[in-house]
């Protein structure tokens, strides 16, 4: 699949076969997202697997996060709170992480519904970092539906809006 292919088809998946994402491709998703830019090279990030089901479990309490628990695993994104840019920095790794998902045939979604405190104490997040993002990954149950989005003459300005 082309790069261009993986971003233009690329949906978000919350239902998920209940097969394992195979190591390799695993590795393949955290190194597309270790290799992200960052802002001076700082790289304030880290980047917690969730694989156990308990934790999963856990992670999938919130009102819109219930497919947490049927990822294969959640990435949680973390930055440090110290870094202007981490947040900035720590989602553009996890974009790369949902781009390279989606090349090799593993779904994913944003999880923007959480407790940062609850999943801070539940993960063993140290208190210099800040949750930024839990992004789900795993083989896609579903064909979500093309989803209708503005054009480019609606979004884009050419020097002033």
């Amino acid at each position: 699949m082309s790069l261009l292919d993986a971003i233009f088809k690329r949906r978000s998946i919350r239902h998920y076969r209940s097969e394992p994402v195979r190591r390799k491709v695993m590795k393949n998703i955290l190194e597309a997202g270790r290799l992200a830019p960052s802002a001076n090279n700082a790289q304030p990030w880290h980047f917690i697997v969730v694989t156990d089901p308990e934790l999963k479990h856990a992670l999938s309490q919130g009102r819109w996060n219930w497919f947490v628990e049927d990822s294969a695993f959640t990435v949680v994104g973390c930055g440090d709170k110290c870094d202007s840019w981490s947040t900035i920095d720590t989602t553009i790794a996890l974009q790369n992480m949902v781009i390279a998902a989606e090349s090799q045939g593993v779904g994913s979604c944003w999880v923007g519904d959480f407790n940062e405190e609850e999943v801070k104490n539940l993960l063993g997040i140290p208190d210099n970092l800040k949750v930024v993002c839990l992004v789900t990954f795993g083989y896609p149950d579903e064909t979500p539906r093309h989803r209708t989005k503005k054009s480019l003459e609606e979004i884009v300005h050419y020097n002033k809006f």
